[in-house]
């Protein structure tokens, strides 16, 4: 390989002398030093070109860990540092952050993992698990032969917030950015604020009345001077990047109500448009073919209007027995349920069901006694605190519960021949509560508990390119260390619109959102890392191969320069607030004039170099 990188940018590759390389391996309490022999690697590694030292650490990511890099750095005068540990997902912004309290710029440290790549991979190949490890470092190290200093990229930040749906997770995340003083739009499309809990009489598990906790988060947000409301209202198009995004809001805007365009720039974005129940299918479980099967939010309804009695009343007659179907347009099975349109089964557990299903079970029992209630279900799933009471308390009311296989669904057929008076309905399934024994239900009311569905947002998924998940709800980048964070800078989420939730954990992401939006928007510049696209002027043509091949809208652009001659040209030029450092322009540069700054191709060519080497050290550590 040549000094000079291949596309003749970048700086020459550094002689040994000039590398002070430190590497830092990780046991990782026992996750990887039970395969890797992180000894063995140490000692290799010590004789790679530019390594000056090769420590080995039980937690390389705790506080001892962390300032074992930062003193080395300082001490041994370190300028490029190898991290070999778990996956960087976990802890790269960690180890870089003890990289530049050491002094070093930041972007000078590269990660090698060793746990999920080598480990945990060949659990049963110790000494090929070694080998990797190696190697991995070695390829580490090369890179950072190439590596220069970095500086992160500042954006000018417009401090305003944009919440899209004024449901529960909607009017909590604004509350909480206008309390921090950050100016919200709320954008509602229904005409009034509150969701899908307009619909709900009671929440779980404290039983406070929805139209009670509806009234104190509408009471925080309307008429608070930072905060502006647009009902009936919806986004229909939006672009930019963090700190800078232009939106066009259409809707019944001002007090003549009359349907008009606004167009804002906010900085941060918070998704919160929730979730919709799950519609079943015409004729499934004989929903819409009987007027006595309803749906877990339309029972809520009937709930909400009906007056105690003896028994639940329904189009003029008793209704002397309930049965609840759990798991509808969740958790469905191949070859046993229909797909859906996209051709996906719903395969993901709804979780809040269970609960909702025990929570109207008891209702009825305590509201209409004579009422009989059937509950037929794959398994009870009441993981929230205080969620199992209603199990409990809905065993004890005399809620009687029966077991069913997912693969083997309960039928459902209106009784036609019925005499006066009889349960329309009949019910027959296989209960594994009595070893597979096939039982015949009849009922006068069937509830479907439906399941929740990804809310309507597709329209803003494809312009801001939003990933989701196989069950369609939006995905955050970690549930653990990056929660309520998506892929795309300067987007949050709130509430169901990333999976399904119940009220106390919609609000706990909502307020999370709010806190990262703030964060974000506290400052006059944003902050963005600079793994991004960079062009070589003086060999870029201007064929627009680049822009062609670019998926993000505005990312790269064509632009006309002027050469020293006074003749124009087009050359390419990055938006680095939309550039997401995915090097598709790199591959189709038929000049070579595109760079991923810290990933450019004389990086990944010295990388195979120490993947792929045969110095003594590495072959007797492979021998």
């Amino acid at each position: 390989m040549n000094d000079k990188t291949a596309s003749g940018s970048g700086p020459a590759n550094p002689s040994a002398e000039a590398l002070r390389i430190g590497v830092y391996i990780c046991r990782c309490g026992g996750n990887i030093s039970d395969v890797v022999d992180v000894e063995r690697v140490a000692e290799v590694c010590r004789h790679l070109p530019g390594v000056v030292t090769a420590n080995v650490h039980t937690f390389m990511c705790s506080d001892p860990g962390q300032k074992n890099i930062s003193e080395d750095i300082r001490n041994e005068k370190l300028n490029r540092v190898v991290v070999a540990s778990c996956s960087p997902f976990l802890h790269e912004l960690t180890f870089r952050g003890a990289v530049q309290r050491g002094g070093l710029n930041p972007y000078l440290y590269e990660h090698a993992n060793i746990r999920e790549q080598c480990s945990w991979s060949h659990k049963h190949d110790p000494q090929g698990a070694t080998a990797k490890a190696i190697r991995l470092i070695a390829a580490a190290v090369g890179k950072l032969r190439y590596a220069e200093p970095l500086d992160q990229i500042r954006l000018p930040n417009q401090r305003q917030a944009l919440v899209v749906g004024g449901g529960v997770a909607g009017m909590k995340a604004a509350a909480d950015l206008a309390g921090r003083g950050i100016p919200v739009l709320l954008v509602e499309q229904s005409e009034r604020l509150g969701g899908q809990v307009n619909r709900w009489n009671r929440v779980f598990p404290t039983e406070q009345p929805a139209a009670e906790l509806l009234g104190a988060l509408r009471k925080q947000v309307e008429g608070h001077p930072r905060i502006e409301i647009l009902l009936r209202s919806r986004v229909t198009k939006i672009s930019g990047f963090i700190g800078n995004f232009q939106v066009t809001v259409e809707g019944q805007i001002g007090p003549a109500g009359r349907r008009t365009e606004v167009a804002v720039t906010v900085g941060a974005l918070v998704m919160a448009t929730g979730f919709l129940p799950y519609a079943p299918r015409d004729g499934e479980y004989a929903y819409h073919r009987h007027p006595a099967v309803l749906t877990t939010p339309e029972f809520l309804e009937l709930l909400r209007h009906a007056p105690d009695a003896a028994t639940l009343q329904f189009q003029g007659r008793p209704v002397r027995s309930i049965a609840f179907i759990h798991c509808v347009g969740s958790r469905q099975v191949d070859g046993v349920q229909e797909p859906q349109a996209d051709g996906k089964i719903n395969n993901y557990c709804s979780r809040v069901c269970c609960t909702t299903v025990l929570q109207q079970a008891l209702a009825v029992r305590q509201r209409f006694p004579e009422t009989e209630v059937f509950d037929l279900h794959q398994d009870i799933r009441t993981y929230g605190r205080g969620h199992e009471d209603y199990y409990i308390q809905a065993s004890q009311a005399g809620v009687i519960f029966f077991r069913y296989h997912g693969d083997e669904i309960p039928t459902v057929a209106p009784r036609t021949d019925a005499p006066a008076g009889a349960p329309p309905l009949r019910l027959t399934f296989k209960d594994y509560l009595t070893w597979g024994e096939e039982l015949t239900l009849d009922v006068d009311m069937l509830v479907l508990a439906v399941g929740m569905t990804a809310g309507t947002c597709q329209s803003l998924v494809e312009q801001l390119k939003l990933p989701c998940g196989e069950d369609r709800f939006l995905q955050e980048i970690h549930p653990k260390l990056r929660p309520v964070e998506i892929s795309v800078n300067g987007v949050l989420l709130a509430g169901a619109v990333q999976g399904p939730m119940n009220i106390r954990e919609t609000l706990a992401a909502a307020g999370a959102a709010a806190v990262k939006a703030a964060a974000i928007l506290a400052k006059e510049q944003v902050e963005l890392n600079p793994y991004v696209a960079q062009v070589d002027a003086d060999l870029c043509e201007g064929t627009g191969q680049c822009v062609e091949q670019c998926e993000y809208d505005g990312a790269l652009r064509l632009v006309q320069v002027t050469n020293g001659d006074g003749k124009a040209r087009q050359r390419a030029e990055v938006n680095p607030g939309l550039c997401v450092g995915c090097g598709a322009c790199v591959a189709v540069c038929p000049a070579r004039a595109i760079n991923l700054n810290g990933w450019r191709l004389d990086q990944y060519e010295a990388m195979v170099d120490g993947l792929v080497a045969e110095a003594p050290a590495l072959a007797a550590a492979t021998a």
